[in-house]
């Protein structure tokens, strides 16, 4: 039973990291938006996802800084003094976000229920989000938007950037070519694919006429991949890492006809922009934390890893299960990866 016929006078959004799961949280706050247009959103969320909340119209960003430990926690309790939410949406299961709720007055505070609910996050709440069919981290989040009341929870995204973000993109892209947006690292290593599987692709989309541009954060991980896709290259790419805003990679996102991308926040801002997206997994189920709309175009070694690692399909174990074996990327091949950037360039009539 939804909790409010009418709309709420304010709502509290908890959700803090990472910028891929920020990216699915949007989607869900934005059909609350949708529904009651009225509604006062605050959202607490962390310093570099907060540089993406903030262009997002109607929402009062608060920033936690999870460095500053208990300061850091008095600090949003002293902002949030004033504040009294109709509802509290902890769509963040962490322990430090479960900590943050003591200080956030709320009628309903609501969480996940206990097939997702994880660190002790039902201590927190008084209101158990039931869990959709759907396996994917999304489905989740819209959930709670459902469990509110709002009527039509389909995901759809509006994230603005600035004329500046815009002109920094464009003066990047060829309008001779088609453009491919290529974020090779993640920050964890192990998510990431090889460089010879990236300089494979990237040799056949030059063949075939694109533009390539390496895009990311200036992480010396992603620098040091990056560094080394060149290396490989007879044509090197535009190489973009550790260059741009958070802004303006989601302009670049945003104007680039295709993108690929392992498992990282960039692949996830590339679907909330509508861009076709081809992620690379095999540590996650991409049927869990995948591009949401480009599921299809997922090249995945996940199912192949899990069995090898556990003697058991993804099925038979939990849904959050995670492949351990660091090396499980090597398991995708780059001919896979090609087949599969060609059939998007032939679904999208690129």
């Amino acid at each position: 039973m939804a909790l409010f016929s009418q709309a709420p006078a304010s709502i509290c959004i908890l959700r803090l990291s990472a910028i891929g799961d920020v990216c699915n949280t949007i989607a869900a706050v934005q059909t609350i938006q949708r529904q009651w247009p009225e509604t006062k959103i605050t959202w607490i969320t962390g310093k570099l996802e907060a540089k993406l909340i903030n262009v997002l119209p109607n929402i009062e960003v608060v920033v936690f800084d999870k460095e500053k430990g208990l300061k850091g926690y008095r600090a949003l309790w002293q902002t949030l003094q004033g504040h009294h939410f109709d509802a509290l949406l902890h769509m963040q299961y962490a322990f430090r976000a479960s900590i943050a709720t003591l200080g956030i007055k709320a009628k309903y505070k609501l969480g996940f229920d206990a097939k997702r609910s994880q660190d002790f996050q039902s201590l927190f709440t008084n209101v158990k989000v039931t869990s959709p069919n759907a396996p994917h981290v999304l489905d989740g989040l819209l959930a709670f938007a459902k469990t509110l009341g709002v009527q039509d929870v389909s995901p759809r995204w509006a994230i603005p950037y600035s004329q500046q973000d815009s002109q920094w993109a464009a003066k990047h892209l060829r309008t001779s070519s088609r453009n491919l947006v290529l974020v090779p690292a993640a920050s964890k290593g192990y998510k990431n694919w090889t460089s010879d599987g990236y300089a494979a692709l990237i040799k056949h989309a030059q063949r075939s006429g694109w533009q390539v541009i390496l895009a990311g954060s200036p992480a010396q991980i992603e620098a040091d991949l990056a560094a080394e896709i060149q290396q490989k290259l007879d044509q090197p790419a535009l190489n973009l890492v550790g260059k741009s805003s958070l802004l303006e990679m989601l302009a670049l996102l945003d104007k680039a006809q295709l993108v690929v991308a392992p498992d990282t926040g960039p692949a996830h801002m590339a679907n909330a922009m509508n861009t076709p997206v081809i992620g690379l997994y095999a540590h996650h189920n991409p049927a869990r934390t995948g591009p949401y709309l480009f599921q299809d175009y997922v090249v995945s070694a996940y199912e192949e890893a899990i069995q090898a690692e556990t003697g058991k399909s993804s099925s038979e174990l939990s849904w959050r299960s995670r492949v351990k074996d660091k090396a499980a990327m090597t398991r995708i091949p780059p001919e896979q990866v090609i087949a599969m950037f060609d059939k998007a360039v032939a679904d999208f009539s690129l």
